[in-house]
């Protein structure tokens, strides 16, 4: 089983927190098309093997694209790929850009799954973030969306400098109440060269508080829990049989395929990515030249992401995949670091199973991190 991804490098504008890879120019859509289109037939012997279960366009803003402009996409992912006959097919889509008329013709296309980028249930918010709906077209986008998909998903964004927790608790109430089947929640983040950074250093808007971020996790954590949703991923909750496939699969150490300029990709004991760039990106291709730099992965550096990624799952990482995997010694090393914070009530040990708890959840990745190994490297056994 593996898993494509189709990344579309373009934003009618830019977010003022967002560092993913973008160009507001829309001018030369097609062209770029046409160069994923190019790159899916130039890597597509090296994946020969493989049948795709998932097929996902996001972003950038994918839902800006017209309906042809997207069925070109998906026939020639087609054209040069096997996919299952049950894929998840899942593409992310800005409020602003849903209407009846487009929600019909992406569910003619075979889209099974929108992923819509909410935000915030606060205009305020939503006008620092330089987001181009208001907090009426998100409501308003999801009603149309889970009255045609059965598989609706809500990003949201919570530690927003001010942000209320009540109206927080109430738009997440609310968007489950309405028929959202998954959500995504992300603390904001100050990336560097953002506008929200320059905003930060100019003092024109608060920093972000962690105290802030950690309450409002938890509280996000708490009301969808109440609400029977599944707490399966650091940033993902989902009601049971609902969890995204595309998402579970990087977790899970599953094969992708990411096309597109910034893509990554991973099979096997490699990782590759494509250039970040638009222009070099089109320009590589029609040259014929690479487009992407790779890196394979020693024992140590799959150790580290197994840990780093179980740890931030319902599944947890399991001692005998473990040492399945690497070796007893492995094992015993990750016992060993471990343990502290499991005394701290940071993680939990149940079944041969190590998880976060509800007091780790907000801080695994550090946690996880502390358990990486970086000097030692013990033989595998």
């Amino acid at each position: 089983m593996a898993n494509f991804y189709i990344h579309v490098p373009f934003c009618r504008k830019a977010c003022h927190y967002c560092d993913f890879h973008f160009s507001t120019q829309l001018g030369y859509i097609n062209k770029m098309l046409q160069s994923m289109a190019e790159e899916m037939r130039i890597r597509s012997d090296h994946w020969s093997d493989e049948m795709f279960h998932t097929l996902y366009l996001g972003g950038g803003t994918p839902s800006l694209l017209t309906l042809d402009q997207l069925t070109f996409l998906k026939e020639n992912a087609y054209a040069h790929y096997r996919f299952s006959d049950t894929i998840e097919f899942t593409l992310e889509v800005n409020p602003e850009d849903v209407t009846l008329e487009r929600i019909k013709r992406w569910k003619n296309l075979g889209v099974n799954r929108l992923s819509l980028g909410l935000q915030s249930f606060e205009d305020r918010d939503l006008t620092l973030m330089n987001r181009s709906h208001t907090a009426a077209d998100s409501l308003h986008s999801l009603e149309l969306a889970v009255a045609h998909f059965d598989r609706v998903s809500v990003d949201i964004i919570y530690g927003i400098p001010g942000q209320s927790d009540s109206i927080l608790e109430a738009g997440v109430r609310r968007v489950v109440a309405m028929g959202a089947t998954h959500l995504s929640a992300y603390a904001l983040t100050v990336e560097p060269n953002t506008a929200l950074a320059r905003f930060i250093e100019k003092e024109l808007v608060e920093d972000v508080d962690e105290e802030q971020a950690e309450r409002q996790f938890l509280l996000i954590l708490d009301t969808l829990s109440d609400l029977g949703f599944d707490h399966y991923e650091t940033s993902n909750f989902a009601i049971p049989g609902h969890y995204s496939i595309n998402n579970s699969a990087y977790w899970k150490g599953t094969p992708y395929l990411g096309i597109g300029p910034s893509a990554h990709s991973f099979k096997g004991c490699r990782r590759s990515w494509n250039v970040a760039q638009n222009h070099k990106y089109m320009q590589a291709i029609a040259e014929e030249k690479p487009i992407f730099g790779s890196e394979d992965l020693s024992v140590k550096d799959r150790y580290n992401e197994f840990v780093m990624t179980s740890l931030r799952t319902i599944w947890g990482v399991s001692y005998s995949e473990l040492e399945q995997r690497f070796g007893v010694s492995y094992v015993h090393y990750f016992k060993m670091m471990s343990t502290p914070f499991i005394v701290d009530a940071l993680l939990f040990e149940e079944d041969g199973v190590v998880r976060a708890t509800r007091k780790g959840k907000f801080l695994i990745d550090g946690i996880a991190s502390d358990l990486f190994m970086i000097e030692i490297n013990p033989a595998r056994k």
